[in-house]
């Protein structure tokens, strides 16, 4: 079950992506010419994205994966190449679109728009939540990891904004440029105080290995919730 604040936060991405940010969020994720302060954005956000998936096995053949706020799609894609049956799921229907406009045909790729903690999507050996939960206040991420947990049998790599000075501060000088250049509303975390949460909430699981990617105005924190 859901928390209100989850429900909240959760409407705010829909209507900011569906509404306000689609197509430059599918600039920012295409090959185009984008701004200096997308271009970081982007590159922080590939390091990212191949940092998670270094945590999958390399041959996923026959495993079950949950994308979980799958945006446009490029891990889901990944992941299908090297044999995964891939859930990909995101709250905003123009960026599934997209997804599914970009994905090869080739690829059996089950794209859903909704709420990845919707117990219909059935279990998973492993589930990855790429910036998909920097939007929630801790409480709310390890209530999500805790659901997560319960139907996943390997692992679940997602990621955190980090409270730091510094990224605290680059959210405040976001707030400076104009609105087609700005992140969708970031809440800061403490890295302490997440990982007691989820240690008191998760006993079962155990947190694994974790890495920082600060690129200018990108700052995201890796972490890997072992649940097998």
């Amino acid at each position: 079950m859901s928390t209100a604040s989850y429900t909240h936060f959760r409407g705010n991405l829909e209507t900011y992506f569906d509404r306000t940010a689609a197509k430059a969020w599918e600039q920012l994720t295409s090959d185009a010419p984008v701004s200096g302060i997308r271009a970081t954005v982007r590159a922080g956000r590939t390091t990212m994205r191949d940092t998670l998936l270094s945590w999958l096995p390399a041959d996923m053949t026959g495993v079950r994966l949950l994308d979980a706020g799958c945006g446009t799609g490029a891990l889901a894609v990944a992941a299908a190449e090297r044999g995964a049956q891939v859930v990909a799921i995101d709250v905003a229907g123009s960026l599934v679109q997209i997804a599914r406009d970009r994905a090869p045909a080739h690829l059996a790729i089950d794209w859903r728009v909704g709420d990845l903690l919707d117990p219909a999507l059935g279990h998973f050996d492993h589930v990855v939540a790429m910036d998909s939960l920097i939007h929630y206040r801790a409480f709310d991420i390890v209530a999500v990891l805790q659901q997560l947990a319960e139907r996943t049998h390997g692992s679940i790599v997602f990621t955190f904004a980090p409270q730091t000075p510094l990224l605290m501060a680059m959210l405040g000088m976001g707030r400076l440029f104009p609105r087609s250049d700005r992140s969708p509303a970031i809440l800061p975390v403490r890295d302490r105080l997440l990982r007691t949460l989820i240690t008191n909430a998760v006993p079962t699981s155990r947190i694994g290995r974790d890495r920082r990617i600060s690129a200018s105005f990108y700052t995201s924190h890796a972490l890997e919730l072992v649940t097998a």
